[in-house]
């Protein structure tokens, strides 16, 4: 029965409320063409509204909207009141599809950048390699300085401090940080079998 405000009323007298939204769902998963009206005047706006928030396109949080609409049409069968409010249920529904879209745009972007960069080549494979294999041997070599030297070439080349501020975090003085660096780094020189 349509009632002045323009809006079908469920089939209670005039005046009744409207069947709230877990209802209509039900009735929607019998197929009832009229409840799918009422669902989709009720969610359409705040679907759309969550799709926007997530994709951040008018026309594609359109497409969202109408895809989630479409899916609660043919899924509202699934939609189970003891775990929580038809609203809510809508509402994930359209999240999730608003993040499915953004995903599947950015690894369609992530896919033209592979296709349009060059093929690795084999020299930068073993460029990689070698460069992990000094990387192992100067961890060995480290290893074979005292700890104080070990300490001060990790804060200055690792940490990126100087000499002052070295001296300064090890309470030492900065005469003191120099030589243990300069025996450090010619001890890592020998290790690595660097000619000088």
């Amino acid at each position: 029965m349509n009632e002045p405000g323009g809006g079908r009323r469920g089939a209670g007298a005039v005046g009744a409320e409207p069947p709230d939204l877990a209802e209509l769902l039900g009735r929607v998963a019998r197929g009832d063409q009229d409840a799918f009206g009422q669902v989709y005047e009720r969610l359409s706006g705040p679907v759309y509204g969550i799709a926007l928030r997530v994709v951040r396109d008018p026309a594609q949080a359109e497409e969202v909207a109408q895809d989630v609409l479409v899916e609660l049409w043919r899924k509202a069968s699934h939609y189970r009141p003891d775990r929580g409010g038809a609203t809510a249920w809508a509402l994930t529904v359209a999240h999730r599809r608003a993040v499915d879209r953004v995903r599947s745009s950015q690894a369609d972007r992530d896919r033209e950048e592979r296709a349009g960069a060059p093929p690795r080549e084999y020299d930068e494979v073993a460029e990689e390699v070698g460069t992990r294999l000094e990387h192992q041997q100067v961890r060995r070599c480290m290893r074979g300085l005292t700890p104080t030297q070990r300490e001060s070439i990790t804060l200055a080349y690792y940490g990126g401090y100087t000499y002052r501020e070295v001296a300064e975090l090890l309470g030492v003085g900065l005469a003191a940080v120099k030589s243990r660096m300069r025996d450090g780094l010619i001890r890592l020189r020998d290790c690595l079998g660097v000619q000088p």
